[in-house]
Formats: C-alpha cells, structure tokens, sequence
C-alpha cells in the first residue's frame, strides 16, 4: 500500500509539473508572438479572470484544444492526488498520545483519520494497559496487540483500571463491582467519542475484561460491537475452582482452598487470618466483596443483554480459560467464534506443557502470536 501510494503520488507531481511547463511556454510564446508582430503589446486587460479570457480567445483553435486537454489532466491529477493522500493517511506511522476519562488514564494510539477504534480493557488482579502485571507477567500482550492493529488501520486505547497505576486517583481498586467497572468503560466510551469524533466504539475484553465489556454495552447505542479474548463463559469462582483443581501442585492447598469458594459463593466472608499463605492472597478480605458480587454475573447471560455483535476469540493452549469457555459464550446470538491453535492466555504462541506455558507470561520478547490481531481487524472492518 505504501509502495502504490508513493507511486500514485510520484505520477500525480509529474503530471502536475509537465502540466505547469505547458501552461508556462504558452504564455511565454504569447508575448513573443506579440513583440514579432508590431512592436508593443497591447495592454492587458485588468483582473485574471479577463486577462484569461483575452489570451484564450487570441488563441488558435489548436493550442485551445491543447491547453483543454492540459486541464483535464490536471483535474485528474487532483483525483490521483486525492488517492495518494488517502492511501498515505492509512500508512503514515501511528500516533501515540495520552488520553483520559476523568480520573482514568490510558494511551491512544491512532492508525488515523475516519479508523475504527478499539477500547482495550484488562483482565483480573493489578493488570496495567499493556497487559503486565507485577506478579511476574511482562509479556506486554495489550501493547503488542495495539501495536499490530495499528498496522492493520485500527485505532485503540488502551487503559489502567481505576485504583491502579495512573489511574490511582480514580478510586480504591478492591471496592469495586460488575456495576462499577461497567461505568468506567461506558466513561470511557464517551471521552474517545468526544477526542475522536467516532460514532461508535468497539469494546475488547481480555480475561475478565470480558464480562466487563458486555456489561458496559448494554443499553448503549455508541458501542460498534464486542471482542471478547480469553473470556470465561462461566462465573468466575467456578473458574478460580477449575484452574486451582487443574494445577497438580496445588493438591495440599486444594480443600481449603475449594472450602473457601464455597463460602464465597454462598455469599459469605472468608476468614483468611489462618489460611495457608500459599493462597490467602487470592482469597484477601479486600477483594471477596468483588468475588461475590462478579460471581452473581453470569457471563453468557451478560452477554445476551448487550445484544451487539461480537467476536469471541479463544486459544486453544490457554491454561486460565478454555475453548469450552468460548462454545459457552458463543451459545448468545450474534457471534462469532475464532478458536486459535498454539496460543495462550497471554495471546502468545505456546505448547500445552503448563511449564513451558507458563514461561512465556515473563517474556518480554516473544511477539504476538500469529492471527491474533489480524482476525480482530477484519472483524471490526467488517472485512470477511
């Protein structure tokens, strides 16, 4: 593309140039015509428009003729250049730039003019927006995944949740609910409405993120439709109890840490004071108000309210969520579903082996994994 429009452009300036010569020897032959033929010109009448006129109609039929066909090329240079401004808008190299909503902090990064445009929202725990967390995860999947959208002609912004990072003003992070997050991301649809001029955004959600994006499109006419990447279909403490349960070095943790699930879905307080420190962070006092009210949102349920279109992208070496995650989701009407070979919860090529998994959550090096980003673009440009 870049390659055509530098040629558009190189033909559109030749056109233009040999277009100006032409013009320019005419007007030189004219007053030399003059000098031959006696002496002094006559003066020239006043104002362009009538000094135009003069000289075309002391033209012959045959250089009229010419300077006709001259102006069609350079009414037609117009178009080529229009094409070449246009084509060079979309590989221009994207813009980073600071964006808030409020207290809430993220960063745009522009694939230009008229692009659709992609709210990037993270997953569970202390996960900033570029999808690194300081529990170890540096594989930047957020950042990588705009970078390559970017290039694929669409916009995102991507986002620090509230209490977080540079959004830590926004409020305290664990006094949070399914309700409140939703109202963040519906904050931010109107602040990259209002900095864009977009009549609509797209909302992709990541992990948790899921749930929290379908939330935030319900009732919303500005919302363009649903990515929903490494979602889980089932509630969220039903999931906490598969990925404990599926982890062989978690079996002398595992009853007291299912027993504390349980209570958490039966709506009760866990007391973690004596709890084996292995675990007691993930089930802290802080966040279990959270976990109870999330476990009341069934995801597929959510998800059939928002009523949009939506994406449904899954791994199949995921470790976190599952394909039979994704066959839930994909149960709510109008979706479409993209299972991806040999990619995991970080959105990077990996095996099944949960060591050699796991590996690539601190890897700062590894790019995303092939066909991510790409099925993203072509269906938000609604390209298939």
């Amino acid at each position: 593309m870049i390659e055509q429009a530098a040629l558009w452009g190189l033909g559109a300036a030749v056109i233009l140039l040999l277009a100006a010569l032409v013009v320019v020897g005419f007007q030189h032959g004219q007053a030399g015509r003059a000098s031959a033929e006696g002496g002094e010109a006559a003066p020239e009448p006043r104002g362009f428009a009538a000094r135009l006129r003069a000289r075309r109609s002391a033209m012959s039929p045959k250089k009229r003729a010419s300077l006709a066909a001259v102006a069609a090329i350079v009414a037609a240079s117009g178009g080529l250049a229009s094409v070449f401004t246009k084509d060079h808008d979309q590989g221009r190299a994207p813009v980073e730039s600071q964006i808030a909503a409020g207290a809430l902090e993220g960063t745009m990064l522009s694939a230009g003019k008229d692009t659709p445009v992609v709210l990037i929202v993270p997953g569970s725990g202390p996960t900033d927006r570029d999808g690194d967390s300081p529990l170890g995860i540096k594989a930047a999947p957020y950042r990588l995944l705009a970078e390559a959208l970017a290039n694929d002609g669409v916009s995102t912004v991507r986002v620090d949740k509230r209490g977080m990072f540079a959004s830590a003003a926004a409020g305290d992070p664990n006094a949070v609910s399914v309700d409140i997050y939703a109202k963040d991301y519906r904050a931010w649809i109107d602040a990259i409405r209002e900095q864009t001029g977009a009549k609509c955004v797209w909302l992709l959600g990541h992990s948790e993120g899921g749930l929290m994006v379908s939330a935030a499109a319900e009732g919303r006419k500005d919302v363009c439709g649903l990515v929903l990447v490494s979602a889980a279909g089932r509630p969220i403490l039903d999931v906490m109890r598969d990925q404990l349960q599926a982890n062989p070095a978690n079996a002398p943790i595992l009853p007291e840490a299912l027993h504390a699930i349980d209570e958490l879905k039966a709506g009760r307080h866990v007391d973690t004071a004596g709890m084996n420190p292995a675990i007691a962070r993930l089930f802290a006092p802080q966040v279990q108000d959270f976990m109870i009210s999330a476990y009341g949102a069934d995801p597929v349920a959510v998800l059939e309210k928002a009523q949009v279109r939506t994406l449904i992208l899954q791994g199949s070496t995921d470790l976190q969520t599952s394909v039979e995650d994704a066959r839930l989701l994909d149960k709510a009407p109008r979706t479409r579903l993209v299972i991806l070979e040999g990619v995991n919860h970080v959105l990077k090529e990996a095996p099944a082996d949960r060591a050699a998994n796991l590996a690539t959550y601190a890897n700062p090096d590894l790019p995303l994994a092939p066909g991510v980003a790409k099925a993203i673009a072509r269906f938000v440009k609604d390209d298939d």
